[in-house]
C-alpha cells in the first residue's frame, strides 16, 4: 500500500481530518502525569463508546486509585466505588438496568488487591460487563507501593531493595486466573505505549463491549502500562522498561474467547 504524502500544510488547507476529538471526552486539562498510559486508555474506550452510538446508554464505575480521575475526562454516566468494590458496583448497576453498557475502569492494586474477591465472583458469575483493568505493577496514586503484580526484585516504595518473593510470594497473573472461569466469555492482554499496540487495544475494547451487549458473559481487558512517576523514570525510558521487563512477564494477547 502506498504511503499518504499528505503534509501538514495541504491537510489544513483542503481540510482534510487527520485528527478529531471524540463525543465522549470532556475537553479539559491533563490532571495524569506526563507520559502515563491512561489518558490513552480512556480515549480508546470513549472512541469505542461513540462509534458504537451507546454514549447515552453507558455507565462507567471507577474506584480509588489513579482511575478514579476518568471522571474528569468521560463524559458519559459515572458511579464511583469504594476501593476494589467496582465489579460489585457494576453488577447491580447492570441487574438493575439490563440494557445499560456497563464497565469498570480499575487499577492493578484495586482490582488484584483490595478487589479480588469482588473480581473473582463476578468473573465466576458471568456478569454482562466490561472490567477494564490497567496494570502497571504498582500502586500509583497512593505513593509507589508493591502491589500484587509488582515483578520480581521490582523496587518500589515498600520494597525498596526489590519484591522478595520470599517474604510476598509471585506477582499475581489475574487475567490467567479468571480465563479458567466459566462465566468470562474473553480475556485479553494488552498494551497502548506503540500506535501499532494502541489499534489492537481498541479492537479489543470493542469486541468486549459487544460481548457484554450480546449477553454473552464478563468480558476482561488488561491494559499493561507504565507508572514513570512510581517508577522513578522519564516516560521514554518507562517505556522502555515495561517492554524488556513487564512484557515478558505479562506477554500481550488474547488468552479466552
Amino acid at each position: 500500500m502506498e504511503q499518504s504524502t499528505i503534509s501538514p500544510e495541504e491537510i489544513i488547507k483542503t481540510g482534510t481530518v487527520a485528527f478529531k476529538p471524540t463525543k465522549a471526552m470532556i475537553d479539559t486539562n491533563m490532571s495524569y502525569c506526563p507520559g502515563c498510559g491512561h489518558g490513552v486508555a480512556h480515549r480508546l474506550v470513549m472512541e469505542v463508546v461513540e462509534e458504537m452510538g451507546i454514549i447515552e446508554d453507558t455507565i462507567g464505575i471507577a474506584p480509588v486509585g489513579c482511575s478514579v480521575l476518568a471522571y474528569d475526562f468521560m463524559d458519559i454516566d459515572m458511579q464511583q466505588a469504594a476501593h476494589g468494590r467496582a465489579p460489585a458496583v457494576a453488577t447491580g448497576i447492570k441487574r438493575v438496568f439490563p440494557n445499560k453498557h456497563v464497565f469498570t475502569y480499575q487499577g492493578d492494586g484495586d482490582l488484584a488487591a483490595i478487589g479480588t474477591s469482588e473480581t473473582i465472583h463476578a468473573c465466576n458469575r458471568g456478569e454482562n460487563i466490561v472490567i477494564i483493568f490497567v496494570n502497571n505493577g504498582i500502586y500509583g496514586m497512593t505513593g509507589g507501593q508493591l502491589a500484587p503484580t509488582t515483578l520480581p526484585n521490582m523496587k518500589t516504595s515498600t520494597s525498596p531493595y526489590g519484591r522478595d518473593v520470599d517474604m510476598t510470594g509471585q506477582p499475581l497473573k489475574i487475567t490467567e486466573m479468571v480465563a479458567l472461569l466459566p462465566g468470562v466469555a474473553f480475556v485479553t492482554r494488552q498494551a497502548v505505549h506503540k500506535p501499532g499496540l494502541v489499534r489492537k487495544t481498541k479492537k479489543a475494547i470493542k469486541k468486549a463491549f459487544k460481548i457484554a451487549e450480546e449477553k454473552k458473559g464478563l468480558a476482561f481487558i488488561e491494559i499493561v502500562s507504565n507508572c514513570n512517576s512510581g517508577w522513578k523514570m522519564r516516560p521514554d525510558a518507562s517505556n522502555i522498561w515495561l517492554e524488556e521487563n513487564m512484557l515478558p512477564f505479562y506477554p500481550l494477547g488474547d488468552i479466552k474467547g
